[in-house]
């Protein structure tokens, strides 16, 4: 029909097609079909298989962009070669730039939490695309390697806004930023700036901040101080799975992956290969990221009608090998029909989900655009250069090392002003206990600030670093700016 939603569907490796198979059994049950189509797509490990470093077929991109929607059961990733996460792969190519995954006790899984009586409600929002994932590594000296770390403020809003306006649609009264600005004061500095600069458009809801080794022991301590909590990607990604051991697992762990224009709902967990084809996997996870894409779509009434059945058959005790319980284990098939046994009925143990009467979809299909979209947050910032990190591979004793650094700078706007290794200054002060490799660090300043800033443009540190590139190899190099007056870097530990 033309009226139905059109979903990709990618069953996924390993239990994968299993449990999306007892996944799309409990749709058809549900009347879902009526309303949705979904077209099975190419990705995962066979696709890699034929040597396609990105994991998916280009009619897959063309079918996912086409219809906005990817519904995906757990795929793996080469171990070694060029491929790299396909999740990860699709989160950034489609700007899915927000993960939400919903933590909640449920009924029969047993927990430390559910033993003492203390629920489980928390909906973790992590950002989706910048941070470490964007996978940017090198190489830099024979005993060093880095990874880029990339916050951006338009990164930032994006995913503060979604969170802010979830929690307001869920009726969520307060919302915590988890970050680590002690230690990395701009890119974490950032995403906290950038929380309390959102949270304005919303003074309906509380907000607050901690940072993330205290918010894993408060999780752990007190989980039911937390509702929503809002992260950056890696940060984000550690406490999401730290949450899913709250309520049992990620085998309870929905997930969706929300973007402007296409979002992505899949099970979190792994192919787990041990298993596969053995018919004992648990669906339930790709079962409640599948509500998620139905409620997204406007299916609230069946997406209701099968939670309901699914906590009744948790209730009753009905459950897969990966859950301790009274009752002996079922399989994928038959925990899938227990479930659409109880379609209609409602858990007496909790309170049932409400199910709206309309079941009417609103979702409508992207118009895919002819071009990338550029976001600007700080439009009418002014930079100023006032000097330039070059980080050199050598071995060099740090006092000679300085000392013809300093020979190198005469005659050119700046001067040595420090030198630093793995982050700490070894020079003009530091300790002799202070452990180094053979990746230095040394910062180049203004001789005079006072008549030179805002006076110069980047050429001048092009030309030092071409002196210092002519004495010594050259690993790295980054400018120093200043932004509407202030630095755009930060200092050496010890500095």
């Amino acid at each position: 029909m033309a009226d139905k939603v059109r979903v990709a569907l990618a069953a996924g490796d390993g239990i994968g097609p299993e449990i999306t198979d007892a996944c799309l059994k409990i749709f058809q049950a549900a009347g879902v079909m009526d309303s949705v189509e979904f077209v099975p797509v190419e990705m995962g490990e066979k696709v890699f298989a034929q040597g396609n470093s990105r994991g998916m077929t280009d009619e897959a991109i063309e079918t996912i962009e086409q219809f906005g929607l990817l519904y995906k059961g757990p795929m793996g990733t080469p171990i070694g070669g060029g491929g790299k996460s396909i999740n990860v792969t699709l989160r950034k190519t489609f700007g899915a730039f927000a993960n939400l995954r919903h933590f909640q006790s449920l009924p029969g899984v047993d927990t430390v939490f559910s033993r003492a009586g203390v629920p489980v409600d928390i909906y973790v929002v992590r950002e989706n695309v910048e941070d470490t994932y964007g996978g940017i590594e090198h190489r830099l000296t024979p005993d060093v390697v880095v990874c880029k770390r990339i916050t951006t403020a338009p990164g930032c809003d994006q995913v503060h806004r979604f969170a802010f306006k979830t929690a307001a649609s869920l009726g969520i009264k307060r919302v915590h930023c988890g970050h680590k600005a002690n230690i990395m004061k701009m890119t974490d500095g950032l995403f906290l700036e950038r929380f309390r600069t959102c949270a304005h458009d919303h003074p309906e809801i509380e907000i607050k901040d901690i940072i993330i080794d205290a918010l894993c022991m408060n999780l752990v301590l007190k989980p039911q101080d937390y509702r929503m909590i809002v992260l950056p990607n890696l940060q984000g990604d550690i406490v999401s799975d730290l949450a899913a051991g709250l309520v049992g697992g990620l085998g309870f762990a929905p997930s969706a992956n929300i973007g402007d224009d296409i979002s992505i709902f899949e099970a979190v967990h792994g192919t787990a290969p041990d298993i596969a084809g053995k018919g004992v996997a648990n669906p339930t996870s790709l079962l409640l990221s599948g509500l998620m894409m139905l409620r997204h779509i406007g299916v609230y009434r069946r997406a209701a009608l099968i939670e309901n059945a699914l906590l009744a058959a948790l209730e009753d005790g009905v459950h897969t090998g990966d859950v301790r319980g009274e009752s002996a284990p079922v399989g994928t098939d038959a925990f899938a029909q227990a479930i659409i046994d109880r379609l209609g009925k409602k858990p007496g143990g909790q309170e049932a989900r409400e199910v709206p009467r309309s079941a009417t979809p609103t979702y409508r299909p992207p118009t895919r655009p002819t071009v990338n979209k550029l976001m600007r947050t700080f439009e009418t910032t002014v930079s100023q250069v006032v000097g330039c990190d070059i980080y050199i591979d050598t071995i060099i004793p740090l006092l000679d090392l300085a000392r013809r650094l300093q020979t190198l700078s005469e005659g050119t706007p700046f001067k040595l002003t420090m030198i630093s290794n793995r982050g700490t200054q070894v020079w003009p002060s530091g300790s002799p206990y202070t452990e180094i490799v053979d990746y230095m660090r040394v910062r180049f300043e203004l001789r005079d600030p006072a008549l030179l800033l805002g006076q110069i443009g980047q050429m001048p540190t092009l030309h030092l670093l071409m002196k210092v590139g002519e004495k010594f190899a050259i690993a790295d190099f980054q400018l120093l700016k200043m932004y509407d007056g202030k630095p755009g870097f930060t200092l050496a530990q010890g500095q």
